[in-house]
């Protein structure tokens, strides 16, 4: 198989299954950041990812999979660049990318929802236990 660029074709792990559910550029007002910057957007939504990740006892290293939601293909770019910033590119989740005609609300450029797996025992930074390219 073909490595992935920037992504793993599977990922096994074992543990806690965190599932988190599509996030967008919202602050928490309700109001849309970044209006028209994908990079802006992709920005919010990974700090409302941390957030959600961080309430189910979990953080970017355990993400094991990334659903990835654009209203343009061309943002790609800008969305891998600050997804590395938040996880080790070294070892990337698996990976889905799609382009999508609109999402929920006028204005929002992209969303990412994200499976995450924890180990709930105590030093254990990642519950990645193998990843394939």
């Amino acid at each position: 198989m073909t490595p992935g660029n920037g992504y793993n074709h599977a990922v096994s792990a074992s543990g806690r299954l965190v599932a988190i559910a599509g996030q967008v550029a919202m602050d928490e007002h309700g109001e849309l950041v970044g209006p028209g910057d994908p990079a802006a957007q992709t920005e919010r939504v990974f700090e409302n990812l941390g957030l959600a990740l961080a309430a189910a006892g979990a953080t970017f290293a355990d993400i094991v999979k990334f659903g990835v939601f654009l209203t343009d293909m061309s943002f790609l770019p800008a969305v891998r660049e600050i997804r590395d910033r938040n996880i080790d590119p070294a070892q990337p989740p698996a990976s889905t990318a799609v382009q999508v005609a609109a999402l929920f609300r006028s204005g929002y450029l992209v969303e990412i929802d994200a499976l995450a797996v924890v180990q709930d025992k105590p030093g254990n930074e990642s519950a990645k236990v193998s990843s394939s390219t």
